[in-house]
């Protein structure tokens, strides 16, 4: 089975992301710090009022496997001490870069674990559909705290066939044009909010560096084996922002066909950005650089003044403190990022973004406590807390002061904001055929080998698989 999109990404992000995790402290539940020798950090009291809930649960141990490693599952443990502190329960995780290939062997040979985090809506049905009796549906703390913190769209994507099978874990935005806040200063430039501001801008920027040594754009779709995925989440930002969201849902679930004309006229319309030589490269080549440039380092050239706007989701920041750890990321520092703009300014804006969801292989109460728990603010707030940049949740009620980096605050202010309508990554919704293979490298040709808009639709509309 091909790899998910967003697993790739994420191992990724974790291997250039670097820095420590701030840690949490936690002491038992209602505990005071009995002293200790020089040095020691005082740590604050766990209010386990609202873990009383999930019951006594100690000596109970719940296993976790997932795709998130490194720093990240460092954050991810940190999360699960109050629950273990308050409850009594042992959280076992385990984090694998084998997990798509992994976890159906595990479901197999009756090994599976307790509790799995899903990278994508797509892995998650067709993990339903391969193993019907295996993943269980959500019990009734989890469904609702869904309900009651989250919007119906994120019940949605973990649903399959009417019943509500995942819960929804993080979040990102995707809907981001990365710049140097400087730079559009310097130059008299506005934040463009409409589609034809956006064009407008590149326009200007390019009349205003007439020797073509500075472009407005600059991007990179390289990424190993998962190479073409930010070609895609180009293509899908603009179908939402050409066609629509409902166009958009017909196009993700084929009741359109790949190639429909509305689809047509959304790659036209990134290609009237990403193939215009006068736009792109800015500071690494032509057109088919774009191919060959890794997306990790796609949005540098912004600091050395080569090009203007990078497309990127937010968690692209993460490569900017590789880059620099004294860059900073504010809307006031060296860079940041604004949201990537539809046709008008005043209707609802769509936005694209992604995340993961959490699915059960077991009933015992520790286990549906554990899954209420990571759909609870409690939890939000804890992984908040024990991460610097670079996540987020879409839960209604948490703490927007524990986000510790303006891009995850701005994320969640779009994420939560009624007059944006948020949309699944389209990629992590079809099935793996397509959203993690004809997608990806159809994508790639047509930058690489310059292959027309026709041949690259039609090519992935036959990839679709019958069945």
């Amino acid at each position: 089975m091909a790899r998910s999109t967003l697993s790739v990404k994420r191992r990724t992000l974790a291997a250039v992301a670097g820095g420590a995790a701030l840690a949490i402290v936690l002491t038992a539940c209602g505990g005071s710090d009995d002293g200790g020798g020089e040095g020691d950090t005082e740590a604050a009291p766990v209010d386990c009022a609202a873990y009383e809930q999930y019951g006594d649960l100690e000596g109970k141990t719940v296993t976790v496997y997932t795709t998130i490693v490194d720093t990240e599952a460092d954050q991810q443990q940190q999360s699960y001490e109050p629950f273990e502190e308050c409850t009594g329960a042992t959280i076992e995780y385990e984090g694998s870069k084998e997990f798509e290939a992994q976890l159906p062997v595990r479901i197999q040979s009756g090994s599976a674990p307790d509790i799995a985090y899903i990278p994508q809506p797509g892995f998650l049905k067709s993990l339903v559909q391969d193993y019907p009796d295996a993943i269980l549906p959500v019990g009734d703390a989890a469904s609702e705290n869904v309900d009651t913190y989250y919007t119906e769209s994120w019940r949605d994507y973990g649903t399959v066939d009417g019943t509500l099978y995942a819960t929804p874990l993080g979040a990102n935005v995707k809907s981001f044009v990365w710049y140097s806040p400087s730079m559009f200063e310097e130059a008299g430039y506005e934040i463009p909010t409409t589609w034809d501001e956006l064009v407008a801008l590149s326009d200007q920027i390019v009349e205003d560096n007439p020797e073509g040594d500075v472009k407005p754009w600059c991007a990179g779709i390289g990424s190993g084996e998962a190479t073409g995925w930010p070609a895609t989440d180009w293509m899908e930002d603009v179908v939402l922002r050409t066609a629509g969201p409902e166009v958009y849902d017909q196009w993700v679930n084929h009741e359109i066909p790949f190639n429909d004309p509305q689809i047509a006229d959304a790659l036209a319309s990134v290609g009237s950005v990403l193939k215009n030589e006068n736009y792109v490269n800015g500071g690494i080549g032509d057109v088919s650089s774009i191919a060959t440039t890794e997306f990790t380092e796609g949005g540098y050239p912004i600091v050395d003044g080569l090009c203007y706007m990078h497309r990127q989701a937010s968690f692209y920041q993460a490569n900017w403190s590789t880059l620099d750890p004294d860059l900073k990321v504010a809307e006031d520092g060296d860079v940041f990022a604004f949201y990537f703009p539809g046709e008008s300014a005043d209707a609802e804006k769509p936005l694209l973004g992604g995340g993961e969801f959490v699915v059960s292989f077991a009933d015992r109460p520790e286990v549906q406590a554990f899954q209420a728990y990571l759909t609870s603010p409690e939890w939000s707030n804890a992984k908040a807390t024990a991460t610097p940049q670079g996540w987020l949740s879409a839960n209604k009620e948490l703490d927007k002061s524990l986000l510790q980096s303006p891009i995850d605050q701005l994320s969640y202010e779009l994420l939560t904001d009624d007059s944006y309508v948020f949309r699944f990554d389209g990629s992590d919704m079809m099935p793996a055929a397509v959203g993690a293979g004809s997608f990806w490298t159809e994508m790639t040709e047509w930058i690489a080998s310059n292959k027309s808009d026709t041949a690259v639709l039609d090519a992935i509309e036959a990839s679709w698989p019958t069945s």
